[in-house]
């Protein structure tokens, strides 16, 4: 064999051994994880999506913020957008609460509670209405469409769309504290006269905690079986028992007659001892980034100290009943980390 032959021979051999060489296992990207709070001050927490952007915003009394983020799980690591300052004087001056951002119509609509500065109190707090036409609600410009013509002073409005009709929930003052109300809508600012009615009332006891008889932040979820769904907060906030309750309307059902909606009996989600979670309430609901996972965002409380103080927003993920309802499970402990939102 002359020297070309054994060196052809040589390489050969050496590019087989590549050949054969066992390739090294792909690894797995590691999941990525998060913890709550959200923010470490979250009262009535609310979040949108829209576009690819999570819009999130929160009661912080004097003011309507927005955050934008990719993430929901990161938003407290997202720019803060003031988009609103209330006026100095007159009926939306003071106590700004529970603002809820919804794209109707192909603009922006940002629900709020508000108080007169010079009266303050329950009497005169009543739901008003911001509009903006911009593509994104952190820019634009914002135009008071004044106040929710509802039928009784009360907070914590919001919208939800079913069968071609949209409607407006809210907590209204009626009786001793309050209730839950439901009227169709006009516009995106304007009830239809003469069609609001009160479809709950607190008659359970864990809905009269905090020596207060309470229903409020009611929001709309659509069950997996067609029924319409209200997930609300139960008793006053400062109760360390303070919980979600459900009311339950059948598929087809008319959302306006008092008669279609059932009360479940217990909460459906509610504060845990052995999680040092408490205070659990004023939720609403997401998805992930690739619509696969349903998500409850909601405030609580790390101390059962009796006081409306120290809520932190928070998000856990939930699954389904067999009969179509929401299984919310218990709040998780402050040290768990979750697997983040799939799609993010």
């Amino acid at each position: 064999m002359n020297v070309c032959s054994l060196l052809r021979v040589v390489f050969l051999s050496a590019v087989l051994a590549v050949g054969v060489r066992p390739r090294a296992s792909a690894q797995a990207p590691p999941v990525r994880t998060f913890t709550n709070p959200l923010r470490d001050e979250g009262p009535d927490p609310w979040v949108t999506q829209h576009g690819g952007f999570y819009y999130y915003t929160n009661t912080t009394g004097k003011n309507i913020t927005l955050w934008k983020t990719k993430a929901v799980s990161e938003v407290h690591e997202a720019p803060a957008t003031i988009v609103w300052t209330p006026p100095a004087t007159g009926p939306n001056s003071t106590q700004i609460w529970a603002p809820e951002l919804h794209r109707l119509d192909g603009k922006w609509y940002l629900y709020y509670t508000a108080t007169d500065k010079a009266n303050p109190g329950d009497q005169s707090r009543h739901v008003f209405v911001l509009e903006n036409a911009g593509a994104d609600p952190t820019t634009g410009t914002w135009v008071d469409r004044g106040q929710v013509n509802t039928r009784y002073p009360g907070l914590d409005g919001s919208v939800f769309q079913q069968g071609g009709q949209r409607y407006f929930l809210y907590s209204a003052y009626v009786g001793p504290q309050s209730v839950l109300a439901i009227a169709p809508m006009q516009t995106p600012w304007a009830l239809a006269a003469g069609k609001e009615v009160i479809i709950a009332q607190p008659t359970l006891a864990w809905e009269k905690g905090g020596g207060r008889q309470i229903l409020e932040g009611p929001e709309f979820l659509a069950g997996q079986q067609g029924q319409l769904l209200v997930i609300y907060s139960a008793s006053a906030c400062w109760d360390d028992n303070y919980c979600l309750g459900m009311l339950t309307a059948p598929k087809g059902s008319d959302p306006l007659n008092p008669a279609s909606w059932t009360k479940a009996t217990a909460p459906v989600f509610q504060p845990s001892a052995k999680n040092g979670v408490w205070g659990t309430g004023h939720n609403c609901f997401t998805k992930s980034p690739d619509g696969r996972q349903d998500w409850i965002v909601y405030h609580a409380k790390a101390a059962a100290d009796g006081k409306c103080e120290g809520r932190s927003a928070r998000m856990q993920r939930f699954s389904w009943n067999a009969d179509g309802t929401p299984r919310f499970g218990e709040p998780v402990p402050l040290t768990e980390r979750q697997p983040a939102p799939s799609g993010e």
